[in-house]
């Protein structure tokens, strides 16, 4: 059967034009057309019938049924060699990823071991692939590389003559052979025979890299066999006809078979370590990177990776992908209970042995021990980071690989060090735990998890000014008060603060713990708003006016757990009467001063002004109007509490009973201010 790409190719550049307009006319959001590049051309269909189609409803719509005929799929595996010993892993996983596809069989192109060496290592090596492979829920098909038959060292007096290719036959199958599958014919080559009068195997070589009169009866026979076939099909190590090296001996001998044939669609090589097509008289030629072999991955886009070939054949056309090694996801595997585990384990912080301290402007050299535990039910892999912002921090180690089993714990030693005294760049210490749950076909990566190391501020003694407050310029500015910081119980609360806004945009977060859950003060377009997500969703109260811009305001949120109420300057503005005993839905996200937590945990929606006085407080400290304090201070309820008027560096002191200290992020910075 002849083929017909050249002419299906044509007529698919005639017919995509139009495509082209009527996708920008139909599908304004679309912004390329990389779908309207087929290869190949649309699939056999037929009209719905009463014995393939039932339905109980009517539609002016026909659906056109797929045409019933006998299409399959195989897979390619490429160089497993020519690197590491422990690409075998790589191998693996192509073999997991494969049988969750079910191909009707796998093909190799060669290097199936390391080799260059001796019989028993070779032995060794054998073993190791074939039990690796041997997983397949499909037959699987060897071809012969240089990694599979060179022997080393060549001044070996037991070097056999042709090397390992006696025990390559004895143990993987024939050096050459063709098969049948589907009206598809399957040839698979021998690419390292070596020189024909010297017997030297040598890829580099082109008097090395020729094919012998035996092979070549061998494969004129076997395109006869499969003259009548759909497709032809040909599998072998070194893509000969990329030339340099290899000489012109596929150009002289073999290509012309092949074309002569007329029903050859493609050739599969490897050897190379990358992707490459290069079709040539209707032939496609086809060279894979690898599964396991050397990669140097410069560019894995364009084929410097591990992969393998997905091979969709029709009786007409066949087509081709390359997938990433491990990229396959197990449907059945990804149940409500992975989700489960994998939030908990994003939710999972670390527990740090105790505070850094920080005395006379300097953080103290610190030894710290980290324990970090497994809280899923299958093993975990994690990677262990401490990181910051500020380049004057050092720490030993730098970083911490690990496997747990379920409910298992594991302490790691951090020493820290800082150079230098604290000034307006100094940037805290966060502890990144990076997770990948461990199923039992695949490992999935957990968001995450964050945790700031705690520090023990020598705080100066109360200021003697009082008349300072923290400048936010609405774009980046904000104070992160860290999630294991904020230590609010369920019941009432109170949440409140002094602010001078310079404008307001159409969202802004004054001060906000939200998403989905747990509290916030919002001054979107100036409107007073506060919520409490209670109960599964948010209660919210707001008020009915624009608050000034350039004016000191004070703002209350009070739950009280009957009723959620707003106050503006110590004027209840807004009240929702509730029933007694809702919870708060919780989040593990940072409380963000002059700003909202995305769900990422880091801020938006910022607030543009001056913010002072920000306290949280347990219990409903105000009950019916009042008149606002202009320095709040410390009571026995008081959890965090911000008077903005001193600092060590971006550290603005908390001042309430627990010494929260919080870092400011952006270039919020503490101004002198005149009290109203």
């Amino acid at each position: 059967m002849t083929r017909m790409f050249s002419a299906l190719l044509a007529g698919l550049c005639l017919t995509a034009m139009p495509a082209t307009g009527k996708a920008q006319n139909e599908a304004p959001n679309l912004n390329h057309a990389r779908h309207l590049h087929h290869h190949n051309a649309p699939h056999r269909k037929e009209a719905a019938s009463e014995k393939r189609f039932y339905t109980t409803r009517s539609s002016e719509v026909q659906l056109p049924l797929p045409a019933e005929e006998g299409a399959f799929t195989f897979a390619v595996f490429g160089d497993r060699t020519g690197g590491p010993a422990d690409g075998v892993n790589v191998l693996a996983e192509a073999v997991r990823d494969v049988n969750l596809l079910e191909p009707d069989l796998v093909m190799t192109v060669g290097d199936l071991i390391n080799g260059y060496n001796q019989t028993p290592k070779w032995m060794e090596q054998m073993r190791e692939f074939k039990v690796i492979m041997n997983e397949l829920l499909c037959p699987w098909f060897p071809a012969a590389g240089n990694h599979d038959v060179y022997w080393r060292p060549l001044d070996d007096p037991n070097m056999p003559r042709n090397q390992h290719d006696e025990h390559y036959e004895m143990h993987f199958g024939p050096l050459w052979y063709s098969f049948q599958h589907k009206d598809c014919n399957f040839i698979v080559l021998y690419s390292d025979e070596g020189n024909p009068e010297t017997g030297e195997k040598n890829f580099s070589k082109p008097e090395s890299q020729k094919i012998s009169e035996e092979q070549v009866a061998f494969l004129k026979e076997s395109l006869k066999r499969g003259k009548d076939a759909n497709h032809q099909f040909l599998f072998l190590h070194h893509p000969r006809w990329i030339g340099g090296n290899y000489g012109s001996d596929w150009k002289d001998r073999v290509h012309p078979l092949l074309k002569e044939t007329g029903n050859v669609t493609a050739v599969f090589a490897g050897h190379i370590h990358y992707m490459r097509s290069d079709p040539q008289d209707g032939i496609e030629y086809i060279t894979l990177a690898t599964v396991g072999g050397h990669q140097s991955g410069r560019l894995p886009e364009a084929g410097y990776l591990h992969q393998y070939h997905l091979i969709t054949v029709r009786p007409e056309q066949v087509a081709m992908a390359a997938f990433p090694v491990g990229e396959a996801l197990n449907v059945r595997e990804i149940t409500t209970g992975l989700h489960e585990q994998l939030a908990l384990l994003s939710r999972q912080t670390c527990d740090v042995s105790s505070r850094v301290a920080i005395k006379d402007g300097q953080p103290e050299l610190t030894d710290l021990e980290i324990t970090i535990t497994n809280p899923a039910d299958r093993p975990i892999d994690f990677t262990f980071t401490p990181q910051s912002e500020d380049s004057n921090w050092m720490f030993n180690p730098t970083h911490t690989h690990g496997q747990l089993e379920p409910g298992e714990s594991t302490t790691v030693p951090l020493a820290m060090r800082y150079r230098g005294t604290i000034d307006d760049s100094f940037s805290g210490v966060q502890l990144n735990l990076d997770q990948d749950y461990l199923a039992p076909t695949s490992r999935y990566a957990a968001p995450t998890s964050i945790t700031e190391v705690p520090f023990d501020i020598q705080m100066p003694v109360e200021a003697s000014e009082e008349n300072k407050a923290l400048s936010l310029d609405g774009k980046e500015d904000a104070v992160l008060v860290a999630p294991e910081n904020v230590q609010l119980e369920q019941g009432p609360f109170t949440l409140e603060c002094w602010f001078q806004a310079e404008s307001f945009s159409s969202r802004v977060g004054l001060l906000a713990k939200t998403q989905s859950s747990e509290y916030s003060i919002f001054m979107s377009k100036g409107i007073p708003s506060a919520s409490v997500h209670l109960d599964g969703g948010y209660k919210t109260v707001r008020g009915k006016r624009a608050v000034p811009t350039g004016e000191w305001t004070h703002i209350a949120v009070v739950y009280d757990d009957t009723s959620l109420a707003l106050f503006v300057n110590g004027e209840e503005v807004d009240r929702m009467k509730l029933e007694a005993g809702l919870k708060r839905t919780p989040n593990g996200l940072p409380l963000f001063l002059g700003a909202d937590p995305g769900g990422d945990a880091k801020p938006m929606s910022f607030f543009h002004g001056l913010l002072d006085e920000v306290r949280l407080s347990s219990g409903a400290v105000y009950t019916e109007n009042f008149t606002p304090e202009r320095r709040l201070q410390k009571t026995d309820n008081t959890i965090l509490l911000f008077n903005f008027d001193d600092s060590l560096g971006p550290i603005q002191f908390d001042r309430g009973p627990n010494g929260f200290h919080s870092q400011a992020v952006g270039k919020a910075k503490l101004v002198p201010v005149q009290a109203p």
